[in-house]
């Protein structure tokens, strides 16, 4: 995506990477047509419909002739001209003139209504002029030659629409230093390895199979481990803030999501419908917020002595993703949601969202996610926003009032609503600084209005509730993903899927080994027994490959004394200790979630 020049420290190198690559491509193929090329999160790209496909020779290429035009000092140079010299600028550049033509109609470069008045300009430096607003750095001088690189070549639609002609895309990076670039290709070569579709399938997690199709992750009886603790963990911290957990099932009416708004503003992300009868279809649930609203009006007349009511499921949803967005377990079509609905009073909502946000922050602090800011996503001046102003305003500064009193700093986006009100959403940091959006808060005054919840006030008179949405790892898929690469596959003891391997050095300790591990599974470890002949330190490389937490090795003397010789993961050698003070070691390990 795109990103903002006026928060963005690095927009204006980048950018200014992008014209200057542009010009480098336009040297080696003189009749290229050039289409779009932005600053992105840690680089750049550009567009280009190329007379033969690119190959890494071509990057090459392209990166040498860059630092030849960085060298040369050329200057930025902006002018603003009419449409009609706008077109004679670029008469031979199909893709130029396009926009041109939306700019001159009010829109923007991806075919957007564009606010504000429409002004044509171009940059210019040395041989090369793009349209563009701007900003640049003052001239190319200001590039370090030595703290760019070109990463990648990709297939990418004319304005992302598969209608149109597939364009070849350059992707690159750039910085201020030598350092924070080989800093930022340090850290892409450690995603790499921590790449959780690799290491689901080494460690034996999860898998995807032609058989049952795109976008719908199966899980092992180790991935299956694993959610479970996820699930369980979240489970019991939201039991003792007085969560109760529901159960609302898979499949919802049609009816149920055009009165709560969800058809019209969602039905592109649901599955087609299944149709039993003209006034009877179906749709797999997308989401589960009309159900929890439905389940609320089946509990007869509530009181507002009843409230708050906070209503938690894990349930599977299911989300017609386009197939090209699916990615891993962090985009998927069947997905398992930590969901919960709080149905409460206006007086309510502080004290709601701060226990909320003391939930929160207990979880992703037990996952060591420490670092994280929280967004304010408002209502856009576009978008489908149900059109209730006043609602939309209590929603809005309810939602501030809540986060200034709870001190959480905060930043406001416009356009990033949900459809029905504003959310907080919270955006962690994992250990190689990548940020993700996990957890969020929103305020719908909106709904309950709609599907017809009520509650009967002090007055004697009904009254419409207002609903929390919240979720704290957001989905359990998506989540589990992120805590693979978060964690580089080595899980924290709780949440391992194996926790120990007893390994005995000779086959005279294998039946005292057999029975260690007897008595530390049925104390509640998962433990498992190499029984392999192999070497004793090929079982070692063996367990660590699959990062399991702890190897009990068991000889001679380990028999003779009742205790193991314990190895971490790591590699670090604890010495030997007694079964039983082992046990109780990891028993408090576990147990704290340490």
């Amino acid at each position: 995506m795109p990103v903002d020049p006026n928060s963005d420290p690095y927009y204006r190198l980048r950018h200014s990477l992008a014209h200057v690559m542009a010009q480098a491509v336009l040297e080696i193929f003189p009749d290229a047509k050039i289409a779009i090329g932005p600053p992105i999160e840690n680089g750049f790209y550009y567009d280009f419909d190329l007379p033969r496909p690119l190959t890494p020779e071509d990057l090459s290429e392209i990166e040498r002739r860059m630092k030849r035009i960085i060298a040369g000092n050329h200057p930025f140079i902006y002018r603003e001209v009419t449409a009609e010299e706008a077109r004679q600028i670029f008469a031979n550049q199909p893709y130029k003139l396009e926009l041109i033509e939306g700019l001159a109609k009010g829109l923007d470069e991806y075919g957007e209504t564009h606010h504000g008045d429409t002004v044509i300009s171009t940059y210019r430096q040395d041989t090369f002029e793009d349209l563009c607003r701007g900003p640049h750095l003052n001239h190319t001088g200001e590039i370090n030659p030595e703290a760019f690189k070109l990463m990648s070549i990709a297939g990418a639609y004319w304005r992302g629409d598969e209608k149109n002609r597939q364009l070849q895309r350059i992707y690159g990076t750039g910085w201020n230093t030598k350092e924070e670039l080989e800093a930022y290709l340090h850290r892409l070569e450690e995603a790499r390895k921590r790449d959780h579709r690799r290491l689901g399938k080494e460690l034996g997690l999860f898998f995807f199979s032609d058989d049952i199709g795109p976008g719908l992750p199966i899980f092992t009886p180790k991935g299956e481990i694993i959610r479970h603790e996820m699930e369980k963990f979240v489970r019991e911290v939201q039991t003792r803030y007085g969560y109760q957990h529901v159960w609302t099932g898979n499949v919802v009416k049609e009816q149920l999501y055009r009165k709560s708004g969800h058809y019209d503003n969602y039905r592109d992300s649901m599955f087609p419908p299944m149709v039993e009868s003209e006034d009877l279809v179906f749709r797999l649930k997308p989401m589960n917020c009309p159900s929890h609203m439905t389940l609320y009006n089946q509990l007869g007349v509530i009181s507002y002595r009843d409230l708050p009511l906070r209503f938690a499921e894990f349930a599977t949803l299911y989300r017609y993703e386009d197939s090209g967005a699916l990615s891993g377990l962090t985009r998927v079509r069947a997905l398992t949601q930590d969901d919960c609905h709080i149905f409460c009073r206006p007086d309510q909502i502080q004290e709601e969202f701060s226990l909320a946000l003391q939930v929160i922050r207990e979880v992703l602090g037990t996952y060591q996610f420490t670092d994280y800011k929280v967004r304010l996503s408002l209502r856009g001046s576009e978008g489908k926003y149900v059109q209730d102003d006043e609602k939309w305003e209590l929603a809005t500064a309810a939602l501030r009032s809540a986060l200034e009193a709870n001190g959480v700093e905060y930043f406001e986006v416009e356009g990033e609503a949900a459809f029905y009100g504003p959310k907080a959403d919270f955006l962690a940091r994992d250990v190689l600084g990548r940020e993700w959006q996990l957890s969020t808060i929103q305020v719908d005054f909106i709904q309950p209005a709609r599907l017809g919840c009520e509650y009967i006030g002090e007055d004697d008179k009904p009254h419409t509730p207002v609903v929390l949405h919240r979720a704290v790892t957001g989905t359990t898929e998506r989540f589990m993903g992120i805590l693979i690469e978060h964690y580089g596959g080595a899980f924290p003891l709780w949440l391992a899927p194996v926790q120990a391997v007893v390994i005995p050095i000779t086959d005279k300790q294998m039946e005292f080994a057999r029975q260690v591990r007897q008595r530390l599974f049925m104390a509640g470890l998962r433990v498992e027994l190499d029984d392999n002949r192999d070497r004793m330190q090929g079982k070692i490389r063996r367990a660590q490959l699959q990062k399991i937490p702890y190897m009990l090795i068991i000889g001679a003397r380990e028999e003779a004394a009742d205790s193991v010789a314990v190895r971490t993961r790591a590699g670090e050698d604890l010495g030997a200790m007694p079964v039983d003070a082992f046990l109780a070691r990891a028993l408090e390990e576990i147990r704290t979630r340490s």
